[in-house]
């Protein structure tokens, strides 16, 4: 059954795009799934490339409007996923230099840079703002900038806070980092390094505010470095300083990991030890309480062989590119009692979900549409929450009011009595559910909520948006 899943799915690849497809009774089309919907697809070939990696995404702060930006084996290239179901290719970037497996991208004050293995490429940077007026996609950019300070790089790191690139795996400092500051995005500048722990894979650098007071607003940077997780702090460009490092059992390769929201935890991916060990999908929990004393908490077992690739935090649940078993999402709400627990999922690579190096390559959940970005080694994808991909319907039948709201939600029936309301984040986490017998006026407090946009669903039918500021 999987095999034929597998061929009806290269059939469809091969007709480049396809649009909404909402999961239902465990599929979306041909890809197995839980809770969450297919918003749309674009092909490779549509592409104009024959292998997909790493990917970032750009929100336009004009107007809101919602971009992915992939990295391909030949290039960049950039999607306008504003209309989820309808995306726009918009272009590419081309390499610097040759075409490479390994191309990775981040954000930084509205501009992308972007690294890659292939020889001599440096540091890419393109003025995201140039988005907004392509009149005849998809076009071919030249880049806006360039940044010589090494050749290849394995990924590059960006601490939006402080405004400092951080070039990882490249050809300079034994692998290690590499200072850049970016706060003039197109007169990037080196600014250092740090070459004591050797090579990091990735990192995730962050302005400390966790429960470890000793370390309260430095620069730290935490890095996957082949056999360990290594904790320095680089608050001081010109002499940053080896905090701790911290490894695990049955280590095969240190990948890529990301801190939870309250700095108290380090959530790590290895990404060979499925396939040199022959366990499940394997995800290592570090405790970070104390930086100068990190140590392995537990780990969380998935449900399948796959490997795992990059992973990313976002508020209480965590986005798991799984390789062939596609996105999966982990509620981390109970981590301090060292429980994870998936909520749901989209596999992209339908075939099989076996250790290996097939299938999704990542995954940025942190649009506030809730789209869900994922870049696949064979195409493109954009999903989201089934609870949030239904589109606003007959919303007309209730009196909701007043909307935005500082604390209370009132609910009147038009036409229709209320039986069930529930309410979710933007994440597709529920945060109210609640019955009625065949209510016609409702109060809702909200006033414990954070700012910010949520999904209203009455009667399990009718969706819209309440916003609590």
């Amino acid at each position: 059954m999987r095999y034929l899943l597998f061929i009806i799915s290269i059939f469809l690849i091969s007709q480049n795009s396809i649009s909404q497809t909402p999961c239902e009774n465990g599929m979306a089309g041909v890809y197995p799934c839980n809770g969450y919907d297919l918003q749309s697809f674009i092909s490779l070939a549509e592409l104009d490339t024959d292998r997909g990696n790493d990917s970032w995404g750009w929100t336009d702060p004009d107007n809101g409007d919602e971009y992915a930006i992939m990295g391909v084996k030949n290039g960049t290239v950039f999607i306008d996923i504003s209309d989820p179901i309808n995306p726009v290719y918009l272009g590419k970037l081309p390499t610097h230099t040759a075409n490479s497996t390994w191309r990775d991208i981040k954000v930084f004050q509205n501009h992308a840079f972007v690294v890659s293995e292939a020889n001599n490429h440096g540091m890419q940077v393109f003025d995201l703002t140039r988005l907004r007026d392509v009149s005849n996609p998809p076009e071919i950019f030249t880049e806006d900038a360039h940044y010589d300070g090494f050749g290849s790089s394995h990924n590059i790191v960006i601490n939006e806070e402080s405004g400092y690139a951080y070039s990882v795996g490249d050809n300079t400092n034994s692998g290690g980092a590499h200072f850049i500051d970016i706060s003039n995005p197109l007169n990037p500048t080196a600014v250092g390094g740090y070459a004591d722990d050797g090579y990091t894979h990735d990192a995730q650098v962050v302005i400390y505010n966790g429960p470890d007071t000793d370390y309260t607003g430095k620069e730290i940077y935490v890095g996957s470095n082949e056999d360990r997780v290594v904790i320095v702090d680089v608050t001081d460009k010109n002499n940053p300083q080896h905090i701790a490092s911290v490894s695990y059992s049955n280590f095969s390769y240190t990948h890529q990991g990301w801190i939870t929201d309250d700095f108290k935890y380090y959530i790590l991916g290895d990404e060979s030890d499925e396939i040199n060990f022959g366990f499940n999908t394997k995800t290592i929990v570090l405790d970070l309480t104390d930086l100068d004393n990190p140590m392995y908490s537990f780990d969380y077992s998935g449900p399948t062989l796959a490997t795992d690739h990059n992973g990313y935090v976002n508020g209480d649940l965590f986005y798991l590119a799984n390789n062939a078993a596609g996105l999966r999402v982990i509620d981390l709400s109970d981590i301090a009692n060292g429980n994870m627990t998936e909520i749901g999922y989209f596999d992209s690579h339908p075939s099989n979900d076996f250790a290996g190096y097939e299938g999704i390559w990542s995954t940025y959940p942190y649009f506030e549409s809730g789209n869900i970005v994922i870049s696949d080694r064979e195409g493109f994808f954009v999903v989201k929450s089934s609870t949030l991909a239904i589109e606003e319907n007959s919303i007309s039948n209730f009196n909701i009011h007043p909307n935005p709201t500082a604390n209370t939600i009132y609910i009147n029936s038009i036409h229709f009595p209320i039986t069930d309301i529930k309410i979710y984040d933007l994440s597709g986490k529920l945060l109210l559910s609640k019955k009625y017998h065949s209510k016609i006026n409702i109060k809702i407090n909200i006033s414990n909520y954070s700012d910010g946009i949520y999904i209203l669903r009455l009667n399990n039918e009718f969706t819209t948006k309440i916003i609590k500021q």
